[in-house]
């Protein structure tokens, strides 16, 4: 069982250096090595003042408020409302650019290589008695609330990047999980989270080709 924790997470400076994010997970594929880009990255962006994204030409990218209430988002001169927790697929390489109507906002970015791989991000809502389990090619990433995950049956858990901790305290011990913190998933050892809040499931997906 693997948990990528927010708080560990350095912020880095937007390509165009409009502001900062965090990267939770990334991939780097044989079709990467051509523009030194990865072919997929899951990370939390904090928008405090309105202005231009960076583009990602060949990519697509599915955005999510996960805090504040409003986002006006313009994507090639067409501007669409996102409310939170409502996501929004659109090119990477479109010209795109965020007001902020209601105040400072923070992002959840899902962005993939075209061809190579397809996100998407689900919102749900954890309960105390039914556990949410985390598949590979997933991650769950907890918004809002309080929550813990334990591992499910033994195996060889999936790999997470250098930013992931194993949990400890024993296969049944679950672990606590604070805002933001991620969950790695995987279908020989499945994490399955308990609690009361939200829940975003991001599912990268291989394009068969």
């Amino acid at each position: 069982m693997q948990i990528i924790r927010f708080a560990d997470l350095k912020p880095q400076p937007w390509r165009n250096g409009g502001g900062v994010t965090r990267e939770l997970a990334s991939h780097r594929g044989p079709a990467s090595s051509a523009d030194g880009a990865w072919d997929w990255r899951v990370s939390i962006a904090d928008v405090t003042s309105a202005g231009e994204y960076s583009a990602f030409p060949g990519m697509e990218r599915v955005l999510t408020v996960v805090e504040g209430e409003l986002l006006l988002l313009a994507v090639d001169g067409a501007e669409h409302p996102l409310e939170k927790y409502r996501p929004f697929r659109f090119p990477g390489g479109a010209v795109s650019s965020s007001a902020l109507p209601t105040g400072d906002v923070r992002n959840l970015n899902v962005i993939t290589r075209d061809g190579a791989f397809k996100a998407y991000t689900s919102i749900v809502e954890l309960s105390k008695k039914r556990a949410h389990p985390v598949f590979e090619g997933q991650l769950g990433i907890l918004l809002q609330g309080q929550a813990a995950v334990s591992p499910g049956s033994a195996g060889s858990p999936g790999s997470a990047g250098a930013d992931a901790e194993s949990g400890s305290g024993g296969q049944d011990a679950p672990v606590s999980l604070g805002r933001y913190d991620a969950v790695v998933g995987s279908d020989s050892q499945t994490p399955e989270i308990l609690g009361r809040g939200f829940l975003a499931v991001v599912s990268i997906d291989p394009v068969a080709g």
